[in-house]
Order: structure tokens, then C-alpha cells, then sequence
């Protein structure tokens, strides 16, 4: 990926960071043009905010360089891709892709190994060993059909790889998962089982011990979880394995060996994701009390929040209401130093030799590698999601809001204004209302520089980012206020934002829209049909129509999912049944009013397309507008370039028809059923 061509100093208290400028060279008119909202000619067509965009994960210190995970939607790869100097230099030759299907979500696909990297190829969900070397051809390690492999970490006294297996052979069968060590000749061996899940296999520094999480239905990690630890014997099994914390009520989050040999790891049960320390002798030592949150919703392997350096202090990442913190914890004396830093979303924290690299994004700057120097607090960008450049006189940038929700309750979200230096819209109207639903719902959106947010704000719409209740990054008590409570309380959050933007004199209150994906969608479907009248249209993207076909024919790390989010699921329950009817959209489309899109991927495992094609047949049926935009080769999310191309500019056109203006944009119709001519 292309590097912008300018680099700009930007001061900071106690920081300097070497970043890409976000600019244009196209002039703005002195006097902006009056045009109706949503039909104004935007500086980002569908084609730039695709291709200009790469998702960037899992970065890491080597040595002296920086890894990291790369996916393209122009070739549909993750490729590893490294940092040397002042270049960046593909790893991962083609046709290979660095991506595991356990969980179906993956994470933790790779780990460096001396000179070499372990990594999971995606086609065929096998462990190959690659030299670290541009283009070398990786070698088969462990390839079996019907196994899965994710989060490895290196065990070199034993010169293998610990990592969670999900064995898919028994067909009809759930998959039972385990933690195996894998031998490089491709040899297996399993060191624990007996639970539905594991993760974050965690190695001392002698590799004597070793650490890891499991966690059964119905509970889902994020609810509760448990931590091991074991010594590692001399024939590599496990001995006095004892636990050490969580449990049905508890969530443990990415534990790590400090360098005295005590266990680090993240806890909720003070309400927050903090961090503790176990010393071996039955001590728990709460590092940090603080309400913000050191943790987040595993929904991935591989995440991290902090990391522990060889003096001891701790470089971690503090989630709070309006973003992310980074700072640095000693914890012999509890000081906590943070670093005065421009970026207010960080992901994949790692650090080593005085070095910290994440993944860190920004209002006003799409995501980026970022490598950060802890001794003088300088970041430099390594690499930028998007190359895009934009005039930040065209940028709209997040308004944190907090608003008043059902049930007493305050909810969060962030609020973008149309923003497009060349226009305005005319006087006395108001601008459209574009809600965006997240997805989990244990999700949580943030106010970092998004292309597809600004496709929307430089065309006309305001846009309002909801974190409803049951969205992570404000505690435990606030993720759990969903339970029971899917389709009611995130539902009258996002209603709410709507109307609080309207009584505020934000937007207009007859134009308000609302879109979402998987969950998201869900919120979606959910309300149009239990607030009818609220929104004029909406739009989902592979979301869920039908809870209970949801419950039966779901993967197994969601399969007991809705049991706290709705109710157990239990076919012999009448009551249950009664609940999941209740809250399912398809089987309420006489209550729907309002015009609605749906996209959905053929190849979706999560959200079969079944529930997309049944929601579209009953909305035809009632004589509403509606479009169904099915895409093959495409599972749970979009991938590939020209289907996300094709998602945005279809869902603006769709808008533009039942709103009644017309897009600047020439893009290609959709076939819309039941729309009355005009």
C-alpha cells in the first residue's frame, strides 16, 4: 500500500507523532452551493473509500521490526506484511491467506518463531511454517481435514506449538474444542478438554508454566470464564493444574506471565475490566482500580490489551466512555503514567525493548499501525488503513452524546453533522438521520475516522453511532443491561438517539434511517417492526429476522448465545417459544410500515441467507417497498471490493427512491419491489 506523500509534525503534550496528512488539493468554492440533503457531490466516491482501505490487525514486535495482519478486499487475502526501515514488504506469498476459522470469527493466526513464522491458512485451516522472508514458500506443519487451529504460542522447550483445536470430523456433531500441542513433525497431542471453549494459551518466560481460559454454554466469554494455570512436566503434560480465577459470573480476559513468575490477567469482578496478579500462593492483588475497561469482548483470539515489559511495568490501554488511553503501570509502586496521545481507539497492543505497537485510530485519522516509544512518548505511523485524502474541512468529526433511554436509563452514542465544505443544505430544512447499529451486540463503535461514516455526512446525512445498552467499553453492569432484553432495550436506545438529535434540532424528523449488520441488523428489523413509524426506512445488512432459526442453526460458539440475551431456548417451553416469536421481526411484518433493503452473503454460516430471503418474501407480501441484494462467495460481512462497493452505492440509491432526492452519484439501479411511482 502506497504511503501518502507528505508527512506532517503534530505536537501533543509530551508526544510527537509522525502521521500521514489528511488533505485535498481541490479547492473549495468560497460561497458553498444550496442543495437538497443527500444529493450533494461527495469527495469520496464508493469506488476511493474501497479501494482506499485495507483492515489492518494483530500487529507485532520482531526484533527490530513490525508485523502485521493485512486484509485487501481487492484480492480477498490476509497477508502478513512487515516493516523494515522506511518500507513495508509483503510476507505471505499467494494463494495463502493468515486467517483461522475457529469460533468462525478466528484471530490469533499466526506467531513468529525464531526466523519463521507459524501461521493458519485459511483454505484449508492447516498450521504452515514459512521463513521470514518475502515470498519463501511456506511448509505444511499440521494439515488434517476437519481440524481447526487458532492462538497459538510457542512452547520451545518442547519444540512445539500449544494452540485450541476445533474439531470438526464427526459430522452432525458440535465440534469439541481442546487445547493440543502440535509437534512440528505434525504430530498432536492434547493437553486439555472437557470444556466447550479454550483460549489464550499463555507460556512463563522459563516455559515451565502455562496459563489458558475456558468457558462453557450457555456463558459466553465475555460473561464468564475461568483461568487456569499448570506446570508443564518434563514430558510435556500438565501437572498441579489448578484454577485461579472466574467463573459463571466472571469474566477473565488475556492472561500473562510477568517476569518474577506471577500471573497477570484482566477480571471484571469489580464491575470493570481491571487488572490483577496472581503470585502463585493463593494472593490476588488488584493492579489498577479504575472505572474504565482493560478488557474487551473476546469475540476474536489473539487480542491484547497490554503487555508486560522485561522490567516489570505493565504497557496497557484504558477504554473509556470517550475512547482509549494508553499508559504504563509500574506495579511495585501502583503509578500510572499516561501517555498524552492523539489516537482514541487502540487495538492489539503489544510492547518489547521499549517499544509499544497497536493498532490506533483517531477522529480525524483512519486507522493506522502505529509504533510508539515509550521513553519519549514519540509515535510514528507505520501504516494507514486508508490512503485516502481528504480536505478536513469535509470531515465530520464524532460528538460523544449521552442521551436518556427507556427504563430511567442514560445510553451512549456518537453524533457526525453533515459536514461537506462545497455545500449546504437549503434553509430551514434538516438534514436526514442515518442511525448505525453495531454488531455482537457485545460490540461497540468509537469515534475513529471511518470512510463509510463520511460516505454518508459528505452527501447530506447526519449520522448517529449508537453504543446501546449491552455495548462493551462502559462495564460490566451496562453490557449485562441487555440481558433478557435483545429487540426491547437496544431497540428503545436507538429510537432514543434518534429523537434526541430531533428534539435538539439536529435532523429531521420525518427522514429518520437506520442500518445495521448481523446484530446490528437485527436492531435493525427489530425496529421497524416494534416501533413502527419511528423510521422512514432501513437498511440490513445480513441480519437476523428470526430468533429461533437463529438458535437452532447457528455455529457452536453462538449456539447458546440468545439463551441469556432472550431466554434458554427450549422447544418444550411455551414460554420460550412464546418470547423468541415475540421478538423475532419476520414474524411481525404486519407491524412494519416502512421501506426496507436487505444484503445478504450466500456463503453466510453465522446468518444463513435463509433469514434474509424469508424477511424479503413477507415484506413483499405486505406491498412495501423492498430490495433484496444477495452476493455469492461472501459469508458473514463483505470482503470482497466490489460487493462493498456495490452494498454502499445501492443502499444510497434505495434511500435516494423512497426519500425522494436524487444522489449525485451515477449508480447502477436496484431492482426495488412495490415502489409507487412518482
Amino acid at each position: 500500500m502506497r504511503r501518502a506523500a507528505l508527512l506532517v509534525l503534530l505536537a501533543c503534550m509530551g508526544c510527537a507523532v509522525r502521521t500521514p496528512e489528511i488533505r485535498s488539493d481541490a479547492p473549495a468554492t468560497a460561497a458553498p452551493q444550496v442543495a437538497p440533503y443527500g444529493s450533494w457531490r461527495s469527495p469520496l466516491s464508493a469506488e476511493q473509500v474501497v479501494a482506499g482501505t485495507v483492515t489492518l490487525g494483530a500487529p507485532m514486535l520482531a526484533g527490530d521490526d513490525v508485523l502485521w495482519l493485512e486484509s485487501r478486499p481487492g484480492d480477498a487475502r490476509t497477508v502478513l506484511v512487515r516493516a523494515r526501515g522506511d518500507g513495508a514488504e509483503d510476507i505471505t506469498p499467494a494463494p495463502f491467506s493468515v486467517r483461522s476459522r475457529v469460533h468462525e470469527y478466528g484471530g490469533g493466526a499466526w506467531t513468529v518463531v525464531d526466523d519463521a513464522v507459524l501461521f493458519v491458512n485459511f483454505a484449508d485451516q492447516g498450521i504452515y511454517r514459512q521463513p521470514l522472508q518475502p515470498g519463501a514458500q511456506p511448509e505444511p506443519v499440521a494439515r488434517h481435514d476437519g481440524l481447526r487451529y487458532a492462538d497459538g504460542a510457542w512452547d520451545a522447550r518442547h519444540a512445539r506449538l500449544i494452540a485450541v483445536r476445533e474439531d470438526h470430523r464427526r459430522e452432525g456433531v458440535a465440534p469439541a474444542n481442546a487445547l493440543v500441542a502440535v509437534a512440528m513433525d505434525g504430530g498432536e497431542r492434547v493437553l486439555a478438554e472437557g470444556h466447550d471453549f479454550f483460549a489464550s494459551p499463555a507460556l512463563s518466560a522459563d516455559g515451565r508454566e502455562l496459563a489458558w481460559l475456558s468457558w462453557d454454554q450457555p456463558q459466553m466469554p465475555w460473561d464468564g470464564t475461568t483461568l487456569w494455570r499448570a506446570r508443564l512436566g518434563a514430558d510435556g503434560g500438565l501437572e498441579a493444574v489448578r484454577r485461579v480465577a472466574g467463573g459463571p459470573e466472571e469474566s477473565v480476559f488475556q492472561p500473562q506471565w510477568a517476569p518474577d513468575g506471577s500471573l497477570v490477567y484482566v477480571s471484571d469482578r469489580s464491575g470493570w475490566w481491571n487488572l490483577y496478579r496472581d503470585a502463585g500462593a493463593g494472593e490476588d492483588a488488584a493492579l489498577l482500580p479504575m472505572q474504565a475497561e482493560f478488557g474487551r469482548a473476546q469475540w476474536a483470539f489473539g487480542m491484547s490489551t497490554y503487555a508486560i515489559l522485561d522490567d516489570g511495568r505493565i504497557v496497557a490501554t484504558a477504554q473509556r466512555e470517550d475512547g482509549s488511553a494508553l499508559g504504563v503501570l509500574d506495579p511495585r509502586t501502583g503509578a500510572w503514567r499516561e501517555f498524552a496521545l492523539p489516537w482514541r481507539e487502540i487495538e492489539g497492543l503489544r510492547a518489547a525493548r521499549g517499544q509499544a505497537v497497536f493498532i490506533g485510530g483517531a477522529p480525524g485519522q483512519a486507522p493506522a499501525v502505529v509504533r510508539l516509544d515509550l521513553a519519549d512518548g514519540e509515535g510514528t505511523v507505520l501504516r494507514r488503513s486508508s490512503t485516502l485524502a481528504v480536505d478536513p474541512r469535509d470531515i465530520a468529526v464524532a460528538e460523544p452524546i449521552r442521551f436518556p433511554t427507556g427504563d430511567g436509563e442514560i445510553a451512549h452514542a456518537f453524533h457526525y453533522a453533515p459536514t461537506n465544505a462545497r455545500f449546504r443544505g437549503p434553509d430551514g430544512e434538516r438534514p436526514p438521520l442515518l442511525v448505525l447499529t453495531h454488531g455482537g451486540p457485545t460490540g461497540s463503535t468509537s469515534p475513529t475516522f471511518n470512510p463509510r461514516v463520511q460516505y454518508w455526512t459528505t452527501r447530506g446525512f447526519a449520522v448517529v453511532d449508537v453504543n446501546y445498552r449491552g455495548s462493551q467499553g462502559f462495564g460490566r453492569a451496562y453490557r449485562r443491561s441487555l440481558d433478557g432484553r435483545w429487540g426491547v432495550a437496544d431497540v428503545d436506545d436507538v429510537v432514543a438517539a434518534a429523537r434526541f438529535l430531533v428534539a435538539r434540532g439536529d435532523v429531521d424528523g420525518e427522514r429518520l434511517l437506520i442500518r445495521g449488520g448481523s446484530a446490528g441488523g437485527y436492531t435493525t428489523l427489530a425496529a421497524l417492526a416494534f416501533r413502527p413509524g419511528v423510521f422512514a426506512a432501513g437498511a440490513s445488512h445480513y441480519g437476523i429476522g428470526d430468533l429461533e432459526t437463529l438458535a437452532r442453526d447457528t455455529h457452536k460458539f453462538e449456539a447458546r448465545y440468545l439463551d441469556g440475551l432472550v431466554a434458554p431456548y427450549d422447544r418444550a417451553d411455551p414460554a420460550a417459544m412464546a418470547l423468541y416469536a415475540e421478538r423475532s421481526p419476520v414474524r411481525h411484518v404486519e407491524r412494519i410500515t416502512s421501506p426496507l433493503i436487505l444484503f445478504q452473503g450466500l456463503e453466510d454460516r453465522v446468518v444463513p441467507p435463509n433469514q434474509a430471503e424469508t424477511m424479503y418474501a413477507a415484506v413483499r407480501g405486505r406491498g412495501l417497498p423492498v430490495a433484496y441484494v444477495p452476493f455469492a462467495g461472501e459469508g458473514h460481512g463483505f470482503r470482497q471490493a466490489k460487493n462493498i462497493r456495490r452494498a454502499l452505492e445501492a443502499e444510497l440509491y434505495f434511500y435516494g427512491r423512497v426519500l425522494g432526492f436524487a444522489p449525485a452519484d451515477a449508480i447502477e439501479p436496484v431492482a426495488i419491489e412495490n415502489l409507487p411511482p412518482r
